[in-house]
């Protein structure tokens, strides 16, 4: 997430924000149960990616345009356009994709929620955090979830590859990165909804030639089954919760909308368990209790975000 909006909370007494919360953070858990749905018929990450980035660029351009927006291409900005669409969806994407091929969502979703405390440490390192003896336990919390999820032998299912479950690391150092660097760099000039527009675009740019290239491109002219209805509602309910995440923290602040990191693992854990049929075995639960304590550990106090929220965004926008 690339915000940089900071300030007390708005709205007065009103519902809105927290109806706003419990929805976004709903649209945000779903798309990992989308995720595990459109790679189910074999769909591969480029292909993936492509539409992905198609999709989520067309739909945010259209909101710019109706806003009265454009994209200011200089050279700050398109450096901070090319570092979130790597960082940010293709090369977490591309290893997520293949991922949850292999583990339930709900186990994806968990995993994702240590997005936060990854971020703590690589703040501390880039000089945007200072230490907390709080967010350390928080941090230390989070990976004994890990460990509990992965070392007993009842945790997962017996087809579950623990590798893959440690693959999920990849995306979560990338997103972790990448609120630290627009914390430490800027956005170059752009708000979030441009910045995620100009770097989806550039994703589906890259995106296309490796995917005709490798074979994995996807056409639109096929019969739609759950995996393409799928595809296409991740990423509306991605711009979806994205922007109605950069709309509450100008409602709300940004302290009050961060609370959102503690609804999307349950709502993502709850969707693939109603949806998918998941079901999960009592250390998995410990597990996620676990994971969820650190989370609410390592989240800063109310001065402000973490790498402004970035754990948040970030946690649904990958997939």
């Amino acid at each position: 997430m690339v915000e940089t909006v900071t300030g007390r909370r708005r709205g007065g007494g009103s519902l809105l924000p927290f109806v706003a919360l419990v929805v976004f953070g709903a649209c945000w858990g779903a798309t990992q149960t989308l995720t595990k749905v459109a790679v189910s018929t074999g769909y591969e990450p480029f292909g993936l990616l492509f539409w992905q980035g198609l999709i989520g660029a067309g739909l945010l351009a259209l909101l710019l345009a109706v806003t009265g927006r454009g994209l200011r291409l200089g050279a700050p900005a398109l450096r901070m356009i090319v570092v979130i669409a790597l960082v940010g969806a293709v090369i977490p994407n591309s290893v997520s994709y293949q991922a949850i091929v292999h583990i339930p969502a709900g186990v994806y979703s968990v995993m994702m929620s240590l997005v936060p405390m990854v971020s703590f440490p690589l703040a501390l390192a880039l000089g945007v955090e200072r230490f907390a003896a709080r967010r350390l336990l928080g941090l230390m919390a989070g990976l004994a979830g890990v460990l509990i999820l992965i070392l007993p032998e009842a945790s997962l299912p017996a087809s579950v590859p623990v590798i893959w479950v440690l693959a999920v690391l990849i995306p979560v150092l990338c997103y972790g990165s990448e609120g630290n660097i627009v914390a430490r760099w800027g956005t170059g000039g752009l708000d979030p909804v441009q910045l995620l527009c100009g770097a989806s675009v550039l994703t589906a740019a890259l995106a296309l030639p490796l995917a005709l290239g490798t074979g994995q491109f996807i056409s639109p002219l096929t019969t739609w089954g759950a995996a393409e209805w799928a595809i296409l509602g991740n990423a509306v309910l991605h711009v979806t919760a994205y922007t109605g995440y950069v709309w509450l923290v100008g409602r709300a602040g940004p302290v009050f909308a961060v609370q959102i990191s503690y609804l999307v693992t349950p709502f993502g854990v709850a969707i693939a368990f109603a949806f998918l049929g998941e079901r999960y075995s009592g250390w998995f639960w410990v597990a996620m209790a676990l994971v969820l304590v650190g989370l609410a550990l390592v989240q800063p106090r109310p001065r402000g975000p973490l790498a402004p929220a970035d754990g948040v965004a970030q946690t649904a926008r990958r997939t």
